[in-house]
């Protein structure tokens, strides 16, 4: 009978580390994603400060057909858009976000429309991959690449 309720308590306690893992995933998951939202908010703002805050000190960019770009103060050098130029729509998808530890990564594609000072409109898309990585608490960007489709 001692050894039915251990075995019992040691399912239990196992099924309970297992929901508690589970749960922590959805939780880290939600925050990405809201982040991915939060993040294409501050593009459609030109809120470069927040742009900046979104990525880890150590970040590094991988923009289409450009160097590699690494620092935070760099890479919102990089978002700065010029004067009477704007960012109207920006949105990315996941397709899916994956947790490791303190690392997670994703990938999908993003969208968006740039108005010009003359009023012309430029529409793009493409598809992205993100490392992040998890700083006090909070998912920021650490590795970022994309290019058009």
């Amino acid at each position: 009978m001692k050894k039915l309720l251990l075995l019992v308590f040691v399912a239990c306690t196992f099924t309970q580390c297992i929901d508690n893992e589970i749960n922590d995933t959805e939780k880290d998951i939600a925050q990405i994603r809201q982040n991915i939202k939060d993040f294409s908010s501050y593009v459609n703002t030109s809120n470069y400060e927040m742009i900046g805050a979104s990525y880890t000190e150590d970040a590094k960019i991988f923009p289409q057909r450009g160097k590699m770009i690494a620092g935070r103060t760099n890479i919102v050098k990089y978002w700065t858009l010029p004067e009477g130029i704007k960012t109207i729509n920006h949105k990315i998808t996941p397709s899916e976000i994956t947790i490791v530890d303190d690392t997670a990564y994703d990938y999908g594609h993003y969208e968006g429309t740039t108005v010009k000072s003359d009023g012309e409109e430029s529409s793009w898309k493409g598809k992205y991959v993100i490392v992040w990585k998890r700083v006090n608490g909070n998912w920021k960007m650490y590795l970022d690449i994309w290019n058009s489709i």
